[in-house]
């Protein structure tokens, strides 16, 4: 009866075994999906108004006025800085006294000429006396008009360089003047990523991008790509290309930093859950199972990533089934026991663990 008992033991518990060891060789496969999806690439971005100048004194003199602060909104001719223009009006009113007297001499010279008292030559002369002196004066109104700083455009007057009653030199930088009503926004795209863009749009509707601000919320204005710049950076082996934004709001400002989030259709995509994936020298690989249940490692390469999803490029088919769980216990070439699960449903339900 012992002997017997024992022998119910050794086989319960020798079962027992086996059920376990077929059960941890057990593993849950799929397949990927192939369908039509859309990608969204992030780029780095720099917020530029579409018009940004700095405002300088051009004449030398005491700052006597300032008419605005800092961060105001002005109009196009609004009066900025106000240089004393005392020394110029004088000279201005010196060089108007000069074509006076020039004016006079033309025409008493003209009244000798007239009466032949006094060659054409002489009048000539007084002519040429009188332009000189008008050309003197329209300078001297130049230099006094100088001593008035005003706004070239409607604009956002930036940080003041300079407070009232400072010496300004001919030069010194005053403020700068922001016309953000519409803003470029610059962002780098590589080689490859450039030519699939020229490829897909010529002749096509211009590319719509959106911004993510730095807050990471997204700015409720599209963009869309009007330019790229002429050549590309030798070190960085990327292109600028610059997206318009319109800024009715006034939200975006000349500095700001961002994310362009520009989307790109893809037809017949092969997608697979990211879990799917590990890492070998920073190189992704996945296990496709065949026919006789044989797991082989197979690199992929990803074109795009998705909340839990990954976009293949190549390595994969869409009749490839592909091992969703035990990775890292399986080994290239290794027989092993598999439950497939339907794929839209393994993605319905997707959760990347966390590291």
């Amino acid at each position: 009866m012992i002997l017997g008992l024992g022998a119910v033991v050794c086989h319960t518990s020798c079962t027992s075994h086996k059920e376990e060891k077929e059960s941890q060789t057990t593993f849950l496969a799929t397949s990927p999906i192939q369908m039509d999806t859309t990608i969204t690439k992030e780029y780095v971005a720099q917020i530029r108004s579409i018009r940004n100048i700095e405002l300088r004194a051009q004449e030398k003199g005491y700052l006597q006025k300032i008419y605005v602060d800092e961060g105001k909104y002005v109009k196009a001719g609004q009066l900025l800085f106000k240089i004393m223009p005392k020394v110029y009006e004088a000279e201005l009113m010196k060089a108007q006294a000069e074509t006076k007297a020039a004016s006079i001499e033309v025409q008493n010279t003209k009244s000798l000429s007239d009466r032949n008292v006094v060659s054409k030559n002489e009048l000539a002369m007084a002519n040429a006396r009188l332009d000189k002196a008008r050309a003197e004066q329209a300078l001297a109104k130049v230099h006094l008009d100088f001593t008035e700083i005003r706004a070239p455009f409607d604009g956002i007057i930036n940080r003041l360089n300079l407070k009232l009653g400072s010496l300004v030199d001919e030069g010194d930088l005053l403020s700068s003047l922001s016309d953000n009503r519409q803003m470029w926004v610059y962002f780098n795209v590589s080689e490859a990523e450039y030519l699939n863009y020229k490829t897909s749009v010529q002749n096509k509707a211009e590319l719509q991008v959106n911004l993510l601000m730095a807050n990471n919320e997204e700015f409720k204005y599209p963009g869309v790509v009007e330019t790229i710049e002429g050549e590309f950076n030798n070190e960085t082996g990327n292109i600028a290309f610059r997206a318009t934004f319109p800024n009715p709001e006034g939200l975006l400002r000349h500095g700001e930093t961002g994310s362009i989030l520009m989307h790109t259709p893809i037809k017949n995509a092969i997608i697979i859950p990211q879990k799917a994936t590990f890492e070998i020298l920073d190189k992704k690989y996945v296990y496709v199972v065949d026919d006789q249940k044989v797991a082989h490692l197979t690199p992929v390469t990803v074109i795009a990533e998705m909340p839990d999803l990954f976009v293949i490029g190549s390595g994969l088919k869409a009749s490839d089934k592909i091992l969703l769980e035990g990775l890292h216990k399986v080994k290239d070439k290794e027989k092993i026991s598999f439950k497939y699960a339907d794929p839209h449903q393994v993605m319905n339900h997707l959760v990347v663990p966390s590291e």
